[in-house]
């Protein structure tokens, strides 16, 4: 269901491209049609939801290290602590040519989910498929809307696509990557029920763990050059990129660590509900105002009113009052 909701978006953020002559990212669409205001508000959803990342990532890779070397996770932060500062090192040599690696990692992630069906699917336990837990039926959402959340690569996309078969591409690249969770999701809650770990390549044991260290540790990186070029690029603030793209990460794992407040799907789901839900009404108000205001004819577009638009609008809000909700408990 979300994987439908979060196409559509994605093909709304595609006509706003096709709809304006200059490229822009985000926040560029968001203060030609709605303003300053929402430049600054889209930047503020952006940053929200890549320190989200960051932050998960730490909790993630650290867990990780320290199960795979250890046998457990008494020595998380050590670990953590160390894959920053390996990150940090090469973030600073400005290794750009790093970011290829990511297409590898999607490879990689394909290949090992569809072996990962071929092995376990024989001990797939059907029961374990129809348990239902309606007291937490609200409690994916943020995790499965933060795993669906590509809006940063549509304006790359259409700039590559030229405009031609774009509608095509957004539709293939949204639902691929819904079919592959459903595939993961089958064999991992299948085969271990209510045992499978929050990280859940731990639960496959030591190779598949390296699998998800490494693309946890490839998303950090991209993540984090992201942030820098928004700090240099949009916000020209060269001093402090520092601080702000590598440090300040760093400081707000060890704060959460030190008040045991390291819950990686709790992290994950309140980054992905409120940067991916505000994001999402974002960008129906400027298709919205892109129907009317735009700059060129688009090659598809989506029909769009204030009852579809106030609908979805709904559904992001309500999925982040449910977020917040969960993550206060």
């Amino acid at each position: 269901f979300l994987g439908i909701i979060m196409t559509v978006i994605n093909l709304y953020f595609g006509e706003i491209t096709l709809r304006t002559k200059k490229l822009h990212q985000l926040p560029g669409y968001a203060e030609k049609y709605i303003g300053k205001k929402g430049k600054i508000f889209a930047f503020i959803v952006m940053i929200f939801g890549i320190y989200a990342a960051l932050l998960a990532y730490l909790i993630g890779e650290g867990q990780s290290l320290s199960k795979l070397f250890f046998g457990n996770l008494d020595y998380s932060i050590y670990f953590a602590v160390g894959f920053w500062f390996v990150m940090t090192l090469i973030l600073r040599k400005g290794l750009r040519s790093l970011r290829k690696i990511e297409s590898w990692g999607v490879l990689a992630v394909i290949a090992i989910i569809f072996l990962i069906f071929l092995k376990f699917a024989p001990s797939v336990n059907i029961e374990n498929l129809t348990y239902v837990d309606t007291g937490n039926f609200f409690v994916p959402l943020g995790v499965v809307l933060f795993s669906l959340l590509g809006f940063t690569a549509i304006p790359e996309l259409e700039r590559i696509q030229d405009g031609k078969d774009l509608k095509k591409a957004i539709i293939f690249g949204s639902l691929v990557p819904v079919f592959l969770y459903i595939v993961f999701t089958f064999v991992l809650v299948g085969v271990f029920g209510k045992s499978v770990q929050q990280i859940a390549t731990l639960s496959l044991g030591n190779i598949v763990t390296l699998l998800g260290i490494f693309t946890m540790s490839t998303a950090f990186f991209i993540l984090s050059f992201a942030l820098q070029d928004v700090f240099i690029f949009d916000l020209k603030k060269k001093k402090f990129v520092f601080f702000w793209v590598s440090l300040f990460p760093l400081l707000i794992y060890l704060a959460v660590s030190f008040f045991d407040l390291e819950n990686f799907a709790k992290i994950l789901g309140i980054g992905g509900a409120v940067s991916g839900g505000l994001t999402g009404v974002l960008i129906l108000l400027m298709a919205m105002k892109a129907k009317k205001e735009g700059d060129r004819k688009p090659e598809f577009s989506l029909p769009l009113n204030f009852i579809i638009g106030g609908i979805l609008s709904l559904l992001f809000i309500s999925g982040i009052i449910f977020e917040l909700l969960n993550f206060i408990k």
